[in-house]
């Protein structure tokens, strides 16, 4: 049995769809409806069926799902294992937004330059998305904000940025009162459904502050396009995007002390990719 029928199985599952698959993997959807063919044919059983527009796993295909991820997963550390003297293979990396347009890109180039053989496949989310990917393996490893609970002993972390809180303000507020401000303008809050957005949350109970809150957003470069607007102002980790000094903002200094927003790579103990993990920490060290 090949393994690239169990992967381009696995992978129809987890997007229920063919098409989908057929753009992550690299081929047309017709080459993965003959690998779904040819394994079906292999179990004698078939694996898929239709849903609509969708396609879903009939109960010989939930009865192999697991197993056939365990499989892959255990072909992936062979690959490793036998790649481990060489900057080579594929990286699966998770990483939130700001990352993707802040401190990876460069990361990125310098990878692209010097490791001909390593590829790096990008999955973003938040953050507590990509820990639960992280968790599930479907990653190698992530950049994300803390988890706001205790790291597993399984897992390593390597802190890449600590952000203060900082108020973003449209550029006629550059004199105002940042609490002042916070009360009496409209306020686009930062997602509390976040782990950052948890803390800016922290922020403003912890100092008695009632904003007029009418947007929440889980993206912090879409508050910042909003701020430039004029839509009204945020409480945001000042993640400090080169891009936002040609915008019509400001960013503000909190007058009373907060937590940071820690930004880091989390990734497994021991993990068979820890030599491309080290490559990508070595990259981002290096910076822009």
């Amino acid at each position: 049995m090949e393994t690239r029928f169990l992967e381009t199985f696995v992978q129809v599952v987890q997007l229920g769809s063919l098409a989908e698959a057929s753009r992550r993997l690299g081929i047309t959807p017709a080459a993965v409806a003959q690998r779904i063919t040819a394994l079906e044919e292999e179990i004698g059983m078939p694996l898929l069926v239709r849903a609509g527009r969708r396609v879903k796993p009939t109960e010989a295909g939930r009865s192999i799902l697991e197993h056939s991820s365990r499989v892959l997963s255990d072909v992936r550390r062979l690959r490793f294992l036998a790649q481990q003297d060489q900057a080579s293979g594929e990286l699966r990396l998770g990483a939130i937004s700001t990352a993707l347009t802040g401190m990876l890109p460069p990361a990125l180039r310098f990878i692209f330059d010097n490791m001909p053989n390593m590829e790096v496949f990008l999955l973003p989310g938040t953050s507590a998305d990509l820990y639960q990917s992280l968790m599930d393996e479907k990653i190698d490893a992530a950049i994300l904000v803390r988890p706001p609970f205790p790291i597993p002993k399984t897992l390593e972390w390597k802190t890449l940025r600590s952000e203060k809180l900082i108020l973003m303000a449209p550029r006629a507020f550059k004199e105002a009162d940042p609490h002042e401000l916070l009360r009496s303008q409209p306020f686009i809050r930062y997602d509390r459904s976040n782990w950052g957005g948890r803390l800016v949350d922290h922020y403003l109970q912890q100092n008695g502050i009632l904003p007029r809150d009418w947007l929440e957003l889980d993206s912090l470069e879409a508050i910042a396009v909003m701020v430039a607007n004029g839509l009204g102002v945020s409480l945001l980790p000042d993640w400090s995007a080169p891009w936002q000094e040609t915008m019509n903002i400001v960013r503000l200094d909190m007058p009373e002390k907060s937590a940071s927003r820690e930004v880091g790579l989390l990734w497994p103990r021991n993990a068979p990719a820890g030599r491309l993990v080290q490559i990508i920490l070595d990259a981002l060290a290096k910076g822009p």
